[in-house]
């Protein structure tokens, strides 16, 4: 580069600026051809693909007798899920109910489901899992909210999510979340391959916020390495204080005294019929099948209609938040305390009522005497929607 001395010193800078340049685009063109064709450009590549998950539910061994019943919702499994379900806690993913989202992956398979409206009369579901012995695709995976966490701590489980509301106020679900003590699986704090994108699920493109997945053993893992068992770092198991509900054998009541109730229309707000849900009996499963915005609502895993043994509408109090967030859409619900509640099981309704006496308290439902209700084994379906709510049924 002897040219190089006959250039003043701003024309050496150019020139010398210039060739920079040039290394580094070929260089980068090389990485990337090189990159592009090993294993390590495929696994990027396939973020934005289906990655591998398991779409089948069943594990258990259908030879093997089903003698232990699940302490969250009565169903009866195997010694071999027992053997597995009693080294862990629940696991608590929030599952969202946007129309982009349906039909959603894995809500067939909790054990519990919660659902409420998150903002704009839009839906959300708290699926929590437990006794299922395998690996359950779920998603897609969305933010916290404050009074799914006051659920959720009924359980002390791990709590999956993807970020939260985190405006100071009431409604500081991710301020909650630290306060509380929350096991949390924050997608913001783990990421791939734990979780990761689905752009293609529905085999059509949808929106990124939409496309978030993971799978229960995955989750159980990540909690496993912070030390999130069955006990978590003090020693202090997860049912220390749980207080499971009643259950009986799976048979239509007979209890004439009960109203029939074969068909439940639940309104969340009113006008926001998308979100609208409508419950079908069928004696042939004793079982409630669900229609979500006027059309059977399926899971993604199974190609199968969502269906519950056990409906729960109970009534609280919405409130906004009242935080200066945009909009003001936010929103509060009285957890804490009493209400009414409809209980649907085996074609029937019983008018009673919900108590919860703080935040980690087990909520009881109770008939309109007082007595508390014995649920059939099989899924729980809790339903939240505002005080003097419309439901038909």
């Amino acid at each position: 580069m002897n040219f190089l001395n006959d250039l003043t010193t701003v024309q050496k800078s150019l020139v010398l600026t210039l060739l920079a340049v040039v290394i580094f685009v070929v260089s980068a063109g090389g990485s990337y051809s090189l990159f592009s064709n090993t294993s390590l450009g495929q696994s990027a590549t396939s973020l934005t693909s289906a990655l591998p998950g398991p779409a089948s539910v069943i594990t258990e061994d259908p030879k093997e007798p089903r003698t232990e019943e699940c302490p969250l919702n009565g169903a009866l499994h195997t010694k071999r899920a027992k053997e597995n379900w009693t080294q862990r806690r629940p696991l608590a993913v929030m599952i969202e109910n946007h129309e982009e989202s349906r039909p959603q992956s894995g809500l067939s398979s909790a054990d519990i489901v919660y659902e409420a409206v998150a903002e704009g009369g839009i839906t959300r579901f708290m699926a929590v899992y437990y006794c299922n012995l395998g690996d359950v695709q779920v998603g897609p995976v969305r933010s916290a909210r404050t009074y799914f966490l006051d659920w959720a701590s009924e359980y002390d489980p791990l709590y999956a999510h993807v970020g939260g509301a985190n405006t100071s106020g009431p409604a500081d679900a991710l301020g909650q979340i630290i306060k509380y003590g929350i096991k949390s699986l924050n997608q913001f704090g783990i990421g791939f391959p734990t979780y990761w994108r689905d752009y293609q699920r529905l085999g059509r493109a949808v929106a990124t916020e939409h496309t978030m997945y993971s799978t229960t053993q995955k989750l159980w893992a990540v909690g496993e390495k912070k030390g999130w068992t069955a006990k978590d770092l003090k020693g202090v198991s997860w049912n220390n204080a749980f207080v499971p509900w009643k259950f009986k054998e799976d048979a239509p009541s007979k209890d004439n005294n009960l109203a029939q109730a074969t068909k439940i229309d639940v309104d969340f707000w009113q006008g926001h019929t998308s979100y609208s849900v409508s419950w079908y009996y069928d004696g042939g499963c004793n079982c409630y099948k669900r229609d979500n915005g006027g059309v059977a609502h399926a899971d993604l895993n199974t190609n199968q209609q969502l269906s519950s043994k056990n409906i729960v509408v109970q009534f609280q109090r919405e409130s906004r938040a009242n935080d200066g967030y945009e909009n003001n859409v936010h929103l509060i619900y009285k957890t804490i305390g009493e209400g009414s509640a409809l209980i649907f099981m085996d074609g029937k309704v019983t008018e009673g009522k919900w108590i919860k006496a703080d935040r980690t308290k087990r909520t009881k439902f109770v008939d309109s005497k007082g007595k508390e209700i014995i649920f059939n084994k099989g899924q729980l379906w809790i339903q939240t929607v505002p005080e003097g709510s419309k439901v038909n049924y």
